[in-house]
């Protein structure tokens, strides 16, 4: 059987339907904080089990008679590695034979806020005993696709990126990836660089997003600090906007570029390009219906 953990999330729900298209639904475990908020889930007749990364105790018996677990990373900084420990620790206990886990683009070297963390989850999974693939996440289209009805409202995208490039792929692009690796052989003890094939500035997102909504948007760079502060003004969380400036400001170095094709060659396609990634973006747009009379 294979687990995925955080399934209720937006990449472990794209990951369960990919695995549905490759096995019985009887042999996925969809292992979820709360089960009641997995209604969804629960309809494509996969089994449910709570597996609360802050209740050790439930983890364990989540995991009994999982061959194979993803292990998607937790969201909140600074409690991660603590909650990923009990994940990997609770899995050889149940006698798990692989784990995946969803890392960043060059954990081991990146000067990212968020690398610490992820490195050091990295080497307890290597340490486990366990096989193991470390599925090296890039940046997510979404993380920028997902504030385009604001850009479209105030005709700007704003960052502090400069001419720093984005080898960004799509949330279902990294979905895939997991799902190659948790299905097909040969990814034993395997590290990938997962990126898209090719990178972007945010003056081209501009670009880009102009072209298709057929409304001008261009790119501001600001500050650090001005960008924060737009951040925070938007009703963003601290700590969420403290990773958004430091990736930014880390992009204008390469942190966040890549030439890596280990993700479309996993895939066996293309990444999703820029173009693809906006008119995704842009769609839901094009539903809402207009303000005013």
């Amino acid at each position: 059987m294979i687990a995925v953990t955080g399934a209720n999330g937006q990449l472990g729900r794209l990951v369960v339907k990919g695995l549905l298209e490759r096995m019985q639904a009887n042999q996925i475990i969809a292992a979820v904080r709360d089960p009641e908020q997995a209604q969804a889930l629960r309809s494509l007749g996969v089994e449910i089990r709570k597996a609360d990364y802050d209740r050790p105790e439930t983890l364990q018996k989540a995991f009994q008679d999982v061959e194979r677990l993803l292990l998607i990373s937790a969201v909140v900084p600074g409690e991660r590695l603590r909650q990923h420990q009990a994940v990997i620790e609770a899995a050889k206990k149940a006698g798990v034979n692989f784990i995946a886990y969803t890392s960043m683009l060059r954990a081991e070297t990146s000067d990212l806020v968020l690398a610490a963390e992820h490195k050091a989850t990295e080497e307890y999974v290597r340490d486990s005993g366990m096989g193991f693939a470390l599925l090296r996440n890039g940046w997510y289209f979404e993380n920028h696709t997902a504030s385009l009805k604001t850009a479209l409202e105030h005709g700007v995208i704003i960052g502090a990126a400069g001419e720093g490039r984005f080898a960004s792929a799509s949330r279902a692009d990294y979905a895939g990836a997991a799902v190659a690796v948790l299905t097909e052989p040969g990814h034993d003890n395997m590290t990938y660089e997962l990126a898209g094939d090719k990178g972007f500035t945010l003056h081209e997102l501009a670009a880009e997003v102009t072209k298709q909504a057929g409304a001008p948007v261009t790119y501001r760079n600001l500050t650090p600090l001005e960008y924060e502060a737009a951040l925070l003004g938007f009703g963003l969380p601290k700590m969420i906007v403290e990773v958004v400036v430091d990736a930014d400001m880390k992009a204008q170095h390469g942190s966040l570029d890549s030439s890596s094709r280990d993700l479309s060659r996993l895939l066996g396609r293309p990444t999703t390009s820029l173009s693809e990634a906006v008119a995704s973006g842009l769609r839901p747009l094009s539903t809402q219906p207009a303000s005013g009379k």
